[in-house]
C-alpha cells in the first residue's frame, strides 16, 4: 500500500479535491474466492454495511471468511471524487477511505458480531492512520445503512472505549456515518490477498477483547 506525503494528514473540502471522472470502474462479476456475484441486485434478505480500518487488501480478507457474509469488495467512500483511482486516493486529495463493503445474511451472523471483528481487526484510535500506513485514506469508520446499524455501531464503539481506556489507550477516532456513495476499486484490488498470498498487509488490533 502507498503512505501519503503529507506528515499531518486532514480531510480535504470539496473544493480542494480532485475533479475525477464519469464513468465508474467496471466491476467485476463474481468474487475471486467464493464465486457470488461482486455487484447488486443481490439476494433477498441480505444486508449491506462498509467498513474502513486501515489497508482494504487485509481488511477484505478478515471479513470473506466470516461465516454468514455473502460477498466482500473493496472501494473508495466517504470523500468528494466522483470516480476515484487508486493511484488518485492514495495522494490523500479524494478525501476518500479505503472501504470493505460487506454484504451478509443477518439471520447468519448478526450485525454485533461484524461489529465485533471490525474492533479487533484494527486500532480505532490511531486518527489518520493504521500502523505504518499514514494518510486519510485509512481512518477508521463505520458507514451504516440503517437506524439500527447506526445505534449498535455506537453502542459498541461505547462499550469498546472503556475496555481500550482500561487498557491505557486513548480515544477512539472511528467516523460512523450513514453510508456515503461506494466506487468500486479496481479488478487487481478485488480480493488481493487471495490472488497475492504473500502480499503486503499492515492490519494489527490491540489485542483488546470486544465484549
Amino acid at each position: 500500500m502507498w503512505m501519503s506525503a503529507s506528515k499531518s494528514p486532514r480531510m480535504l473540502t470539496p473544493a480542494e479535491a480532485l475533479p475525477g471522472r464519469d464513468a465508474p470502474v467496471p466491476v467485476l462479476k463474481t468474487h475471486y474466492v467464493n464465486g457470488n456475484q461482486m455487484a447488486p441486485p443481490f439476494p433477498n434478505g441480505l444486508d449491506l454495511v462498509l467498513f474502513g480500518l486501515g489497508c482494504f487488501w487485509g481488511a477484505e480478507r478478515i471479513f470473506w471468511q466470516v461465516p454468514g457474509v455473502y460477498v466482500t469488495a473493496v472501494g473508495y467512500a466517504a470523500g468528494h471524487t466522483p470516480n476515484p483511482t487508486y493511484e488518485e486516493t492514495c495522494t490523500g486529495l479524494t478525501g476518500h477511505n479505503e472501504v470493505v463493503r460487506m454484504v451478509f445474511d443477518p439471520a447468519a451472523i448478526g450485525f454485533e458480531m461484524l461489529l465485533r471483528i471490525f474492533w479487533e481487526g484494527h486500532d480505532p484510535t490511531q486518527g489518520m492512520r493504521q500502523g505504518n500506513d499514514t494518510g486519510t485514506q485509512y481512518r477508521s469508520g463505520i458507514y451504516y445503512y440503517s437506524n439500527a446499524q447506526r445505534a449498535a455501531a455506537v453502542s459498541s464503539r461505547d462499550a469498546y472505549q472503556k475496555a481500550l481506556k482500561n487498557k491505557g489507550y486513548g480515544k477512539i477516532t472511528t467516523e460512523i456515518i450513514a453510508a456515503p456513495q461506494f466506487y468500486y476499486a479496481e479488478d487487481n484490488h478485488q480480493q488481493y490477498l487471495a490472488k497475492n498470498p504473500h502480499g503486503y498487509c499492515g492490519l494489527g488490533g490491540t489485542g483488546v477483547a470486544c465484549v
